[in-house]
């Protein structure tokens, strides 16, 4: 089986992207790290193929990503869809957030991503 996860060439970018994290990601990373949202743990910049997701759930098989600005152009929207196709492919399921609403209504954010926790 060919892997898929953290792909060496990507390493570089991935360690980048964990030492920049955009104030929001870093707001719900506080939430999400050390097993916060019922004992899940969670990675952040986890690269699966050529993408690298901002938070990545291996037990529920769950990505969770932040959008800014740059997704809600034509281009960052074919880009996502094309992500999300290929994330849906491998049986990794996407959801996704404005940037925005990490500060209006981080519980909403935290409830909904619990909410898409398979009952185990």
């Amino acid at each position: 089986m060919t892997t898929l996860n953290n792909l060496p060439h990507k390493k570089e970018d991935r360690r980048t992207l964990r030492n920049n994290l955009t104030p929001a990601e870093a707001v719900l990373w506080n939430n999400l790290k050390s097993g916060q949202l019922n004992g899940r743990k969670f990675r952040r910049q986890h690269s699966i193929g050529e993408f690298i997701l901002d938070f990545y759930c291996p037990q529920e098989k769950l990505a969770v990503e932040l959008d800014g600005a740059g997704h809600f152009t034509a281009s960052g929207n074919l880009h996502d869809a094309a992500r999300t196709d290929y994330l849906n492919a491998a049986g990794i399921r996407v959801i996704r957030f404005e940037n925005k609403v990490i500060w209006s209504d981080l519980e909403s954010v935290l409830h909904s991503i619990e909410n898409n926790f398979s009952a185990r």
